[in-house]
Parts: C-alpha cells; structure tokens; sequence
C-alpha cells in the first residue's frame, strides 16, 4: 500500500522547531534524525536531567513550534501533553513519524506488525528470520532492535516487522500494514490505559490500516472483538485447520490460508523449541505473517529449525541434581507467566515485582496445579499471596524483604527455592511484574537470577 503524504514532509523540516517528549530508547533516536534535518529540537523528560532537557514546557513559547513527537510511554491525560493539544500543536508518535519518513524516502518498503500481551518480540523475530531465510531483507524493529524511525533511515530492508505495544497503538494513526497479527489480548498496563476495555481497544487499532488480520482463534478476547472487523481474516490455532487457516495436522503445522492448492505443511512441531502451546502458535502467527508477503514453506521450516528463544525467555540457566533452573524474567505480566507455568508440570515459582494495575486471581486459579510452592519478591508479592490464599491455600508461600535490591534479592530467592527443591522439580522465574522497583529492568532480574543460581550450586 501506498503512502498517503501528499506534500513533502522531508521538505517541511528544515528550519522548523519541534518538541520532542522524552529522552529514552525511543526519544534519542527521534531527535538525532529530526536535527539531521535541519530541525531544531526541544526535548522534554520529567525524569532525565542530562544537560539540555527540559523537564517542563514553562520556558517555551508553543506557537513556535510546527509539531510534537511522543514518545509511547506518555499518557493521553498528561499535563504536558494536554498544555501542547490546547496549543493546537499537532502530535504524531515515532511511528507515524516513521512512516511519513518511509513514504518519502523508501516508498516500495512494505510494513508488517504485531501485538499481543505476550509473546511479541519472539514472535517478530521468527518472522524476520524466515523471511531472511526467504531471501527478502527483513528487519524486527519497534520494540527490539532499532526503533521505526532507525530502521527506515539505517537500513536498506524490504519489509519492516514492527512490534508494537499498546501505547504505540494507542498514539499511532499513520502507518499502513500489508498484514499484522494479534496474538493474545490479556490484562496488562492497566495503570496506563485505565481500564481492560481500553487497553483491548488499542491493541485491536492494529487491524485498522492492514489488508489481512491473522488472529488466534484460542483467545476468546480476540475470537469476540473480530466480529466487528471487515477485514481478510487468517485464523491460527491447535487444531485441525479449516480453509483460511493455519492449524496443526497431527505434528505438522498446515497453511490453508495463503495457497492456491489444498493446504501445505509448513514445519513441524519437533522443528519448534520449546514446542509448548504457546511458542507454537507464536510460530504460527510468525509464519502466517511471513506468507502473506511470499516467504516459501520450505525457509519458513529452515528458519524454525535454526531459531532460538531470546534471552530470558523459558532459559534453562542451569540443571543440576536433576533440579532445573529456569528463566522467564521477561514474563512481566501474569498472561506472560501463565504460559511460562503452564510449559511446566510443577515448578517452585519465584515471582513479584510491580504489578502494573494487574489482578494475580486468574493467574493462580489457571495455574495452581502447576505451582508446587511459591516465592514472593518485590513491592506487589502481598498481591500474589492474597490470590494464593483465595485459590490455593495449600501452596506453601514464602516473601522476601522488599526493601532489598539486585542480587540480594536473587540471593534470598534462589536459597528458599534451592531448600525445597528436590530432584525432578523445576525452579522456574516468572514474576508476572515488571522489575523496577528492585532492579534496572527484566534484563538484569533473570542476569542477577542466573548469577544466583551458579553460586548456590557451586558452577
């Protein structure tokens, strides 16, 4: 599809003043290209006191400035943002801002996206490796690796794979997909969006401006909003397919949604690793993306056989005296450390951190077969042991002081989890909440857990 900036954009910056709201992952790379175009860029971030941010708009004059970027993580309702919308200061997310970008200077690159709660930036990893296997230059970008606006500008790809989040969503209205996927919709940043309702709406914005919707036909979130949709639909799921879908045929995964012919293997299930529920349909949301833009079955099976979960996802750091350590620190939402429970028979589960606004009830009443005893850590562990209680009184529950950080907490955590395990059992991390308030980010939590578990075992 075609881009529909009719004047040039590119041409519309130079000598122009922008405002950029924050200094992060995404707002460095936006303001290093608006001032390679001759734009002069303000930047605001409430939290970054590096020389040259501002941390509020009081010394500005708004009807000098043509437009503002935003960065996601910004709410709607922010002072700031409402001080700049009254001004009638447009505001375009760096994803849009990408996208008048790409118009311009790479008009033939087509975009496809995904969302979901969980599962994205696996997912879109597998779609970029098959379609490199496919012999099409693909880059995953958004929320892994390069943001849009670098992976437009600094690189020569084909087709950009974007991971988008909620917030991305919810402030995007530009960019045109040739197909997206929406691969759960589960409770998460409901501090952020207010409530579940709102968040589900700005994930299914992604269907918006896409020619085909592929959709898991196992979430009944999903299954219930794509009613209202006029889009082409390509359903995946674990069962048999039926036309227009991508399902599972005994160990085969089939496509019979982007073939002329009956239906065609793709890969199999041993070809997944891990093949748990949820990896193999984030496998099969990955290849339904990657045929839409012509990707063959036979590198798609190429691509699963060589791929490899991303650090911190279902890793196995350790396995000694038949215990195995495993960890899912990336699991920052009870959706996330559903799967990752479920991909276990029984694990002694360490979990907490900040929970977001997110209610634990479902998480425990989904998974309390699985837990074999529990390990609280962070601010919201009183939020787990409370549904603990409600759902499964019998799991034995232990909480560590809040007020330690880093591998203390790791420390403490893996020295309770190392006393009841015995052999055949699994310590697994999934904390179900995000990580701020005792460590840098998801990262270095699973690293200082690592770290933790090498010591206690003596490796």
């Amino acid at each position: 599809m075609g881009g529909r900036v009719t004047s040039s954009f590119l041409a519309s910056l130079s000598g122009s003043k922008a405002i950029v709201l924050g200094a992060g992952v995404t707002g460095a790379p936006t303001v290093e290209f608006l001032k390679s175009r001759g734009v002069s860029v303000h930047v605001i971030d409430e939290r970054n006191h590096d020389a040259g941010v501002l941390n509020s708009l009081s010394s500005l004059n708004l009807s000098d400035f043509s437009f503002a970027v935003t960065s996601p993580g910004w709410k709607l309702d922010h002072p700031f943002v409402q001080e700049i919308k009254k001004a009638e200061l447009p505001i375009i997310s760096e994803v849009d801002l990408a996208w008048r970008v790409k118009c311009e200077i790479a008009p033939d690159q087509r975009w496809l996206a995904l969302t979901g709660t969980n599962g994205k930036t696996t997912t879109v990893q597998m779609v970029e490796a098959m379609l490199r296997e496919s012999g099409i230059a693909a880059t995953a970008c958004g929320n892994v690796g390069f943001t849009a606006i670098e992976a437009v500008t600094k690189t020569t790809s084909e087709i950009l794979v974007l991971e988008l989040s909620s917030f991305q969503l919810e402030w995007s209205h530009e960019a045109e997909f040739e197909a997206v996927a929406i691969l759960n919709i589960a409770e998460d940043h409901i501090d952020w969006h207010k409530t579940f309702e709102n968040y589900a709406q700005a994930k299914f914005k992604i269907a918006d401006r896409a020619t085909t919707v592929i959709l898991n036909s196992h979430d009944q979130e999903i299954v219930n909003r794509s009613h209202s949709l006029n889009h082409r639909i390509v359903w995946f799921s674990l069962n048999t397919p039926a036309p227009h879908h991508i399902g599972l045929v005994e160990n085969l995964v089939v496509d019979r949604a982007f073939i002329a012919e009956e239906a065609e293997a793709l890969f199999e299930l041993s070809d997944i690793k891990p093949a748990v529920p949820h990896n193999v349909l984030n496998a099969m949301a990955a290849a339904g993306l990657a045929r839409s833009v012509g990707a063959s079955a036979a590198s798609i099976a190429t691509a699963m056989k060589k791929f490899k979960l991303d650090h911190h996802r279902l890793e196995i750091v350790a396995e000694k005296d038949g215990i195995t350590w495993i960890d899912d620190s990336k699991a920052t939402n009870p959706h996330a450390a559903i799967a990752a429970l479920q991909s276990q028979v029984s694990s002694i589960w360490i979990a907490g951190g900040l929970a977001k606004g997110a209610s634990m009830d479902e998480l425990v009443e989904r998974c309390k077969g699985r837990i074999k005893a529990a390990i609280l850590i962070g601010a919201d562990a009183p939020l787990i042991e409370t549904a603990l209680r409600k759902f499964a009184p019998e799991i034995q529950v232990a909480s560590i002081d809040p007020g330690l950080k880093g591998l203390d907490v790791m420390r403490r955590a893996v020295t309770l989890a190392h006393l009841q395990a015995k052999a055949g059992d699994v310590v697994l991390l999934a904390p179900a909440c995000a990580s701020m308030d005792q460590f840098k980010n998801y990262a270095e939590r699973g690293d200082f857990f690592a770290a933790a578990v090498k010591e206690k075992i003596g490796e």
